[in-house]
C-alpha cells in the first residue's frame, strides 16, 4: 500500500515538473483572477481594473492560444457574479426595516451628489446607465445604489449589467494589451497598465477635490 502511494506521488511530481510554466501559471492564475475580481466587486477597494489589465499584459506575452479570450471570459463573468451578489445583498437591506451592513457600505462609498446624479440618469435613461456606470471611474456604486433605492427588480438589473461587465472587461483588457505591446518585457507592460488604471480611477476624486475648493476660493476673493 505504501509503495503504491509512493509511486503515485512520484508520478504526480514528475507530471507537475514536466508541465509548461505557462500552463501552471494559468491553472493558478485564472481561478485567482476570478476570485479577486468577485472580491473587488463586493469590497470596492480592490483595483479590479488593474488586475484585468495586468493579466492581459501577461497573456499578451504568452504563446498559449486563446489566453486573452480566457481572461476576457474570466474577468467579465467574475464582475457579473460580484455585481449580482452585491445587488442581492443590497436588496435584502432595502427590504429589511433595519437595513443591512451591505447597504450601509454602499451608501458610504457613494457621495450624496454622485448618488443624486445617478438617480437622475437612471430616471432619464433606465438600465442603459448601468453600462456607463462600469466604464466611468467610481460610477458603479452610485448607480447600483440608485437602482436599489428605485427598487429595480433583479431581472432588470441583470439585463443592464451583462453588457456593462462585457464592456468593462474589454476596456481594461485593451489597456493591458496596449501596455504589453509597448515593451518586450511583461513587467514593464504591467507597470504601464497599472499606472494608467490608477490614474483613471483617481480622476473622479481629484475632480471632486477641485470642485470643493472652488466655492471657498471664490468666497475668499469676494
Amino acid at each position: 500500500m505504501t509503495s503504491l502511494l509512493s509511486d503515485a506521488l512520484s508520478g504526480l511530481s514528475d507530471f507537475v515538473e514536466q508541465l509548461p510554466p505557462e500552463s501552471t501559471q494559468q491553472a493558478v492564475g485564472y481561478p485567482s483572477l476570478f476570485l479577486l475580481i468577485v472580491l473587488g466587486a463586493l469590497v470596492p477597494v480592490v483595483p479590479t481594473g488593474a488586475l484585468v489589465s495586468s493579466a492581459a499584459v501577461v497573456a499578451f506575452h504568452q504563446t498559449a492560444p486563446l489566453a486573452l479570450l480566457l481572461i476576457f471570459l474570466v474577468a467579465s463573468s467574475a464582475a457579473f457574479v460580484g455585481d449580482v451578489t452585491l445587488y442581492w445583498l443590497g436588496q435584502r437591506g432595502v427590504r429589511s426595516k433595519n437595513g443591512s451592513r451591505w447597504l450601509e457600505r454602499l451608501r458610504g462609498h457613494a457621495a450624496p451628489e454622485r448618488l443624486e446624479q445617478a438617480q437622475q440618469k437612471l430616471e432619464d435613461h433606465g438600465v442603459a446607465v448601468l453600462v456607463l456606470s462600469r466604464l466611468v471611474p467610481a460610477g458603479r456604486i452610485p448607480v447600483m445604489l440608485a437602482c436599489l433605492l428605485a427598487e429595480m427588480p433583479m431581472r432588470t438589473f441583470i439585463r443592464g449589467n451583462v453588457p456593462a461587465c462585457l464592456a468593462w472587461a474589454v476596456t481594461y483588457q485593451l489597456i493591458g494589451i496596449l501596455g504589453g505591446s509597448l515593451f518586450n518585457e511583461a513587467w514593464k507592460g504591467v507597470a504601464v497598465a497599472v499606472a494608467v488604471t490608477v490614474v483613471i480611477s483617481g480622476v473622479p476624486a481629484l475632480w471632486r477635490g477641485v470642485r470643493r475648493r472652488r466655492p471657498g476660493s471664490s468666497g475668499q476673493h469676494a
